[in-house]
C-alpha cells in the first residue's frame, strides 16, 4: 500500500484532486444541513463533540476531517454518514471503483471505501474496510437505532461491542447495535478486509 501522510486522511491513493473535491463536498453538505436544522456552530459543537474551531475550518475547506470526526459530525446532525460525503442523487447511480473516495483514520491504519453511490439509500450504506496488521480502530457510537453488519473477507477480526469481544475469521459475520461504543481489532500479522453494512433507523 502506498505511503501516505497521516494529516491527509481523506486523500485517495495519489488523488489530491479527489481529496480537494471531497473536502468541498463535505464543507457544502455540512453547512447546508447545519443551517437547515437551525444550528449554530456552537450548537453543533455541543451535540457532536467536535470543537467550533474545527467545524469552522471544515466548512471553509481549510482542513479535511478524519473518518472519526466525520462520524461525530453525522451523529451530531442526526444524518447518515453518506449525506456528508456525497452529492444528492436520483434515479440510477454508478460508483466506479476508481471514483470511490477512501476515508482514513488519523494514524492511517484504518481505511473505509464506499461500495455504493452516495445517497443510493437513506437507510443503508455499504463499505469495504481495511485494517492493517495488529491494529485497533475505535468508533464513536452512531445515532440511536443504528445497526452494523460486518463480514470478514480476509484475515481476522476481534469485534468489541459495549464490553463484549467477538472473534471472527474469514467468511464469518456479526450484526450489532452500533449506537454504543465499538471497535474493530485485527489481531493477525497481515492486513484484514471486511464488508460493512450500516443500517439507520428512520
Amino acid at each position: 500500500m502506498a505511503t501516505r501522510k497521516a494529516n491527509r486522511p481523506l486523500a485517495g491513493p495519489g488523488d489530491d484532486i479527489g481529496a480537494a473535491e471531497l473536502g468541498r463536498r463535505v464543507a457544502e453538505n455540512l453547512r447546508q444541513r447545519r443551517k437547515a436544522r437551525g444550528l449554530s456552530l456552537d450548537d453543533l459543537a455541543r451535540s457532536s463533540g467536535v470543537s467550533r474551531a474545527a467545524l469552522s475550518q471544515i466548512e471553509t475547506c481549510k482542513s479535511n476531517p478524519t473518518v472519526g470526526v466525520l462520524w461525530k459530525i453525522a451523529v451530531g446532525l442526526g444524518v447518515p454518514f453518506a449525506e456528508l460525503i456525497g452529492a444528492p442523487r436520483s434515479g440510477a447511480a454508478v460508483l466506479r471503483r476508481a471514483d470511490g473516495q477512501i476515508l482514513r483514520s488519523s494514524d492511517g491504519r484504518f481505511e473505509s471505501r464506499p461500495l455504493a453511490p452516495a445517497g443510493a439509500s437513506p437507510v443503508v450504506e455499504v463499505y469495504e474496510l481495511r485494517l492493517t496488521a495488529r491494529s485497533v480502530h475505535a468508533s464513536e457510537p452512531h445515532a440511536a437505532g443504528t445497526h452494523e453488519v460486518l463480514v470478514v473477507l480476509t484475515g481476522q477480526l476481534k469485534m468489541h461491542v459495549d464490553g463484549e469481544v467477538f472473534e471472527l475469521g474469514s467468511g464469518d459475520s456479526i450484526a450489532f447495535a452500533a449506537d454504543r461504543a465499538h471497535s474493530y481489532e485485527n489481531p493477525s500479522n497481515s492486513e484484514a478486509r471486511y464488508h460493512n453494512v450500516i443500517v439507520y433507523e428512520r
